[in-house]
């Protein structure tokens, strides 16, 4: 039987954690509201389930034994956030609080991003094949792993809400610094970039 007393609040304390994809969820909030921010976090859901699935088969080890693959990942994860950090600070150049409303955002760029992001850190499916084998029971493999990866793509769900919420209501409060606003997000996800690639490969004890 799964433990579900220790795996619930322990998974969304990982699922609230600040990170790349949360600060995504919260600038689109911000931007274009919380309904805008939930679909574009699908892009983000959508990725989850094939990798659950891949650490499900034990590939995700892959990461862990191998330093070039893990590196190569990294790299690629690291450069497309500095990318989109870049592209929030430049974007909020030309940014007007009165434009947001004229112009909606763009809800298919904002998928991609979600999705991008999800993709290109190899931290996310490491929490999938580290965290998750803790809660699995072994008799019952396959269907407790179904199980913790339904439960987890249910709190990321909430997770993405409550983000998007606060980003929502720091824009009303404070729309005339929506652009202030972008500028660290944007910065942000840079100091994510430099932050993911400089960290040192998972232990492959």
């Amino acid at each position: 039987m799964i433990d579900w007393i220790f795996f619930v609040p322990a998974c969304f304390a990982l699922n609230l954690a600040f990170g790349p994809n949360n600060l995504l969820a919260m600038t689109h909030g911000a931007k274009a509201g919380v309904s805008f921010a939930q679909k574009a976090a699908l892009g983000r859901l959508l990725i989850f389930v094939p990798m659950i699935t891949v650490s499900a088969l034990g590939l995700g080890i892959i990461l862990t034994a191998s330093a070039l693959i893990f590196g190569i990942v990294k790299a690629f994860g690291a450069a497309y956030l500095i990318w989109l950090g870049i592209s929030l600070w430049r974007h909020a150049r030309t940014m007007e609080v009165t434009q947001i409303s004229a112009h909606p955002a763009h809800l298919g760029r904002a998928f991609r991003s979600e999705a991008m992001v999800a993709l290109s850190n190899p931290k996310a499916i490491l929490i999938f094949a580290a965290f998750f084998p803790q809660f699995v029971v072994p008799e019952n493999y396959w269907h407790s792993y179904a199980m913790l990866g339904a439960a987890f793509l249910l709190m990321e769900a909430a997770a993405i809400f409550a983000y998007a919420l606060a980003g929502r209501l720091a824009s009303k409060f404070a729309s005339g610094r929506l652009q202030t606003m972008q500028r660290i997000s944007g910065v942000t996800m840079c100091i994510f970039g430099i932050l993911l690639l400089v960290s040192p490969p998972p232990s492959r004890s």
